[in-house]
């Protein structure tokens, strides 16, 4: 019996996993990747523009191909995300970098450690704003700031 079970198995799961109603572990892995990149995007890309009426989606500040999710640990993502200022002396990159660090900090559903970076090469103090809005005591700092705190909240508010 044992033996059938076997050859049951090692039969069926080629079949199961060609029409992915079973995936290997290996296998099923960059999917979920994939999906939970996609769902950090959808969280973003409403995110509006500090002076525009635009939303970071709309203006190619974000895209699908600039969120990365890895694999930490079973509970444990790391979340990486490069946005694209819309020109190379934005001055509000550092604000962009800001909501969308509280945006994924407010509404990500799985544990996470996030970065967040200008894309390379597209703004003039790419490397200064990396620091500041990768540092957590300046990320609290700049929320503390009543009239910042009321730009990010209007950034980050979910349209209707």
């Amino acid at each position: 019996m044992e033996r059938v079970s076997g050859l049951l198995s090692w039969t069926l799961s080629p079949v199961l996993w060609l029409s992915g109603l079973f995936e290997r572990g290996a296998a099923r892995q960059p999917r979920i990747m994939e999906e939970k990149a996609l769902e950090v995007y959808d969280l973003i890309r409403t995110i509006r523009d500090p002076e525009k009426p635009n939303t970071l989606e709309e203006l190619e500040v974000v895209t699908e191909s600039s969120v990365e999710v890895q694999e930490i640990n079973e509970e444990d993502y790391l979340v990486i995300i490069r946005f694209t200022p819309t020109v190379p002396h934005c001055s509000l990159a550092t604000l962009i970098g800001l909501c969308l660090r509280v945006k994924l900090q407010r509404c990500l559903p799985f544990k996470h450690k996030l970065e967040i970076y200008i894309s390379e090469g597209t703004h003039s103090t790419e490397e200064d704003i990396n620091k500041q809005i990768n540092d957590k005591e300046r990320v609290a700092a700049a929320m503390e700031n009543p009239n910042l705190r009321e730009i990010v909240e209007q950034c980050v508010l979910e349209p209707d």
